[in-house]
């Protein structure tokens, strides 16, 4: 069971969600919020797995809301402006649902949280033995060692493995990727890059080196790099 919130300056738009969950049998809200700051403090003292997080608010946007955040949960955006999509999905937004969205838009949404939910739930109760993952790349699934893998760059909504001798391209979001890599020497360095520690080269505060090639490192990031990398035996 996911344990969600709902955040909306609109009352009429919590009444939807409202009237929508009851058909999920996966998903509990516990509150639902038009006040964001209110959320904030629930979260302080509630373990949440899955916001549905509208973006155009008065006091703080949904976007801002998130940034607040030091370990964000499952986001999905329930909204009435589509130009934001772009930018909802960069934050690895689990879906962005544009109002009015009908029960089958709602319940796809709630069923990628569930997906995602069971696939960080499998890796972290995995033991780190494995030596290789099969990833779906077209109509095929490629069995890919950890070992092969120089870096994963995200590209639109697809994510390309770049091996050594080769590139592929999957249709993983960069939080699954990530999930996946973590407990097998890889670490993120920017928004776009997951990299293998083994194969970093060379790295300052905006880069870093895999073999010849040069990727940049996002500031959120260069700390957690640092400790990596000055942590490593």
């Amino acid at each position: 069971m996911l344990k969600a919130i709902a955040i909306d300056d609109e009352p009429i738009a919590l009444d939807v969600i409202k009237s929508l969950i009851d058909k999920v049998t996966f998903v509990d809200v516990l509150r639902y919020f038009t006040d964001a700051f209110e959320a904030l403090e629930f979260m302080k003292h509630n373990q949440i797995d899955l916001i549905f997080l509208d973006i155009m608010m008065p006091d703080i946007t949904g976007f801002e809301f998130i940034k607040t955040l030091p370990i964000p949960p499952m986001i999905i955006f329930t909204t009435a402006y589509s130009e934001h999509a772009v930018q909802g999905f960069e934050m690895d937004a689990v879906d962005y649902l544009l109002k009015p969205f009908s029960l089958t838009r709602f319940l796809k949404a709630c069923n990628k949280a569930y997906e995602r939910q069971a696939l960080n739930t499998q890796v972290l109760a995995k033991p780190n033995v494995e030596s290789h993952m099969f990833v779906k790349s077209g109509l095929e699934n490629v069995r890919i060692a950890f070992e092969e893998i120089l870096y994963a760059e995200a590209l639109g909504n697809y994510v390309q493995l770049v091996l050594e001798n080769k590139k592929i391209v999957t249709r993983l979001t960069m939080t699954e990727v990530e999930t996946l890599l973590t407990s097998y020497g890889f670490v993120r360095i920017h928004r776009s890059f997951i990299v293998s520690k083994k194969n970093i080269q060379k790295f300052d505060k905006k880069s870093v080196w895999i073999n010849q090639t040069e990727l940049p490192i996002g500031p959120i990031y260069l700390s957690s790099l640092e400790q990596t990398i000055f942590n490593l035996k």
